[in-house]
């Protein structure tokens, strides 16, 4: 019988064709961290498999979210409903998010705006830099008239 550490050791090999740039990239950056190219490629995917996995799963958590937001077109007044958005914090995103406005995924790292509300409620609003600009504008628009 075989148990899941001789299965694990039963290693396989993975032919692929890449640039000579590439090549000559992962060989320098293997010999810089002090490793064979095998275990740098091997880490290499390992790691990207968990990446991708955890920005799939921020963006859904962040949809999800954006799905049972407010309206981010949405005014109030100070003393509004509570889920009325009444400002906008710019900020730096951590985890990937969903613009609330035009559905443009913001990948973690991205500048966005949170929608500050009138109770500080439990559901936020996050939109990009371009709609941000676009309610900046059509609220200087709106005073020239």
């Amino acid at each position: 019988m075989s148990t899941e550490n001789e299965k694990e050791r039963k290693e396989r090999v993975i032919h692929t064709r890449v640039p000579e740039s590439l090549d000559e990239e992962i060989r320098k950056r293997a010999s810089t961290l002090g490793m064979s190219v095998s275990n740098l490629v091997r880490n290499a995917l390992k790691n990207a498999f968990g990446l991708v996995e955890d920005a799939i799963n921020d963006s859904a958590n962040v949809a999800r979210t954006a799905a049972e937001a407010v309206d981010p077109t949405t005014v109030s007044s100070v003393g509004g409903p509570p889920d009325q958005v009444l400002g906008w914090q710019t900020l730096v995103l951590n985890v990937n998010a969903v613009c609330g406005r035009c559905n443009t995924i913001l990948p973690k790292g991205t500048q966005a705006a949170l929608g500050v509300t009138a109770g500080g409620g439990g559901n936020t609003t996050i939109i990009c830099g371009p709609c941000l600009e676009n309610l900046k504008n059509a609220g200087a628009d709106a005073g020239k008239e």
